[in-house]
């Protein structure tokens, strides 16, 4: 589900930063898993909090942060962001909004040398928060996205039509929101990821959708943006890994020299896969042992 991308050539011509660095929206507390490592590492640094993407949840990352918080001994927070999984709904559902959650999770928690790692959604905002709040953030990994604006495909809007539709069937069964998804989405891993946001409310035979389905609908427009738009105006100078699928067209080569503007230490880890770069191969994510060890597949430094 590639995005597409707009030229460089136009996305540097836009050199306003962003007019609202800092949300203006209340905060969201987000629900997040816990993952401690039974051996924690005496030298490493901090904590370590995992975002999931689109109409994903803290769920999606369970397997890989238990197998990360053991080989890494350090505890990770794998978070539901806003208006996703046990998360509160909110109106605004932007990456400066998210961001601002993330800020706020990690004052919560008083987590100190924090490293970020986020998956396409995530992985802006990971972005978001380490170009708005740099003294708070260790180092980040964003896994198949990069620093500029993209326009997304119309999958997410069909998406978004087959899931009202489900709701609107009064479905019971799993089984039974499939054959209508299937009109939406052929493939199975993709229906099975979106059915996952399914729950049945308490005194309720019919099942909803926990994500927000119209306020999601009316974000997706943005959602393809990057809010920082000038790199001589923002940087983050700490260690920044970027992990993309080689199936993937979310972060081209033609991305690579404004994202080494906006993260100018940062490193480049190709990983044989398609957007769902984790899920698709969670082996080749997690055998560099930590986040900045070079990873299986074409690994450069910029």
């Amino acid at each position: 589900m590639p995005p597409r991308l707009i030229s460089l050539s136009s996305f540097r011509t836009s050199t306003k930063l962003c007019i609202q660095c800092y949300s203006t929206a209340p905060r969201v507390r987000l629900a997040y898993d816990l993952h401690e490592p039974a051996k924690p590492s005496s030298n490493a640094p901090g904590a370590i909090i995992f975002m999931h993407g689109l109409f994903g949840s803290k769920k999606n990352n369970r397997s890989i942060s238990k197998a990360l918080a053991r080989d890494l001994g350090r505890p990770i927070y794998a978070v539901d962001l806003r208006n996703h999984g046990d998360s509160a709904h909110n109106p605004h559902h932007d990456y400066i909004s998210m961001a601002d959650d993330v800020a706020g999770f990690i004052e919560e928690h008083k987590l100190k040398d924090t490293t970020l790692i986020g998956h396409s959604m995530g992985a802006k905002t990971a972005m978001t928060l380490a170009l708005r709040s740099p003294e708070i953030i260790n180092d980040i990994v964003s896994v198949d996205n990069a620093p500029l604006d993209a326009a997304l495909l119309s999958n997410f809007g069909k998406y978004i039509q087959g899931m009202k539709k489900i709701e609107e069937a009064g479905v019971t069964r799993q089984a039974e929101a499939d054959k209508i998804l299937v009109d939406y989405e052929e493939s199975l891993p993709i229906r099975q990821f979106l059915l996952g946001n399914l729950y049945r409310p308490a005194d309720d035979k019919t099942q909803k959708f926990k994500v927000p389905l119209k306020i999601l609908a009316s974000a997706l427009d943005n959602l393809g943006d990057f809010p920082y738009k000038d790199p001589s105006e923002v940087r983050f100078e700490k260690r920044a890994l970027f992990v993309r699928g080689t199936h993937s067209k979310y972060v081209p080569d033609e991305a690579l020299p404004i994202i080494g503007q906006f993260f100018p230490r940062f490193e480049l880890a190709d990983i044989e896969a398609g957007h769902w770069v984790i899920s698709e191969n969670p082996e080749a994510f997690r055998e560099g042992k930590a986040p900045f060890a070079p990873l299986p597949g074409k690994t450069s430094r910029y």
